[in-house]
């Protein structure tokens, strides 16, 4: 697909029921998941730092920028980016980011009202300058543009206000609305009723299944850096077996030749 067909795919798969979009952290996974029939992806922040062994928002923007060309280049499904804070201290900055991301070839990006700078949840009047901003800038190149609330990530259990936040960004501009953390069916449900935009919810452990997300009305599940942890944590496992024991136990859940022709091509 060309860049304009990928956005207006991407755009389409918000206009109805719900839909799988997983975060992949490196060109392979992201050719793994394309192959087994996700009709969209989504980069990671904290697993593409990972694959760079560093902690979460210790990625550069450059760096961001090649890492979602090469995935980009390496699959035919809309691929919407993990944009952070947006990598500027100001609006005029965010908007250059969605530019830039736009230039890749991405469907979509975030915008999250964190400021890992200061280390605080931005004041609202804040938050909603810089997602009118990249709103402005997804709009003139067809991006899909998610505003996300990040409230419940930092300890800020405020189910009010992160309804009032997530209002306030839809108003100004957003497409999507994301508050990572929620995982009370109830509390989904509220969000969903609340706001009338696309929904997106964070697949976590203890959360309810993606039928129960479809009929609480949310449009879109993702899975955040967590494919990425479970790939890096099936490491650990393989390596202690082999340390500490000397067996090869973890061959076991290998990738088989053919899934790995499948999705990378023979050799």
């Amino acid at each position: 697909m060309s860049g304009a067909e990928r956005r207006a795919t991407f755009a389409r798969l918000h206009e109805r029921g719900l839909f799988v979009l997983p975060n992949a952290f490196d060109v392979g996974s992201a050719k793994l998941l394309a192959g087994l029939g996700f009709p969209a992806l989504a980069t990671t922040s904290s697993g593409h730092a990972a694959t760079l062994g560093r902690h979460d928002q210790r990625v550069g923007r450059d760096e961001l920028l090649q890492h979602v060309a090469a995935i980009v280049a390496a699959v035919d499904v809309p691929v919407s980016v993990d944009g952070e804070h947006g990598f500027a201290a100001d609006p005029a900055g965010v908007a250059r980011t969605v530019d830039l991301l736009a230039d890749t070839g991405a469907a979509g990006c975030s915008i999250e009202d964190y400021d890992p700078d200061t280390g605080r949840i931005e004041p609202l009047e804040v938050a909603t300058a810089r997602v009118a901003a990249a709103a402005e800038a997804a709009r003139r190149h067809g991006l899909v543009l998610t505003a996300r609330a990040e409230n419940l990530l930092y300890g800020v259990d405020d189910l009010d206000d992160t309804i009032a936040r997530l209002r306030a960004y839809r108003e100004i501009g957003a497409d999507v609305v994301y508050a990572p953390g929620l995982t009370d069916l109830a509390r989904i449900r509220r969000v969903c009723a609340e706001i009338d935009a696309p929904v997106n919810v964070l697949a976590m452990a203890g959360g309810p299944p993606t039928a129960a997300l479809a009929v609480a009305g949310v449009r879109r599940v993702s899975t955040g850096g967590a494919l990425a942890w479970a790939a890096y944590g099936a490491v650990v496992r393989a390596g202690r077996e082999l340390l500490e024991e000397g067996t090869t136990g973890y061959l076991d859940e290998a990738l088989s030749t053919a899934v790995r022709d499948a999705a990378f091509g023979t050799s």
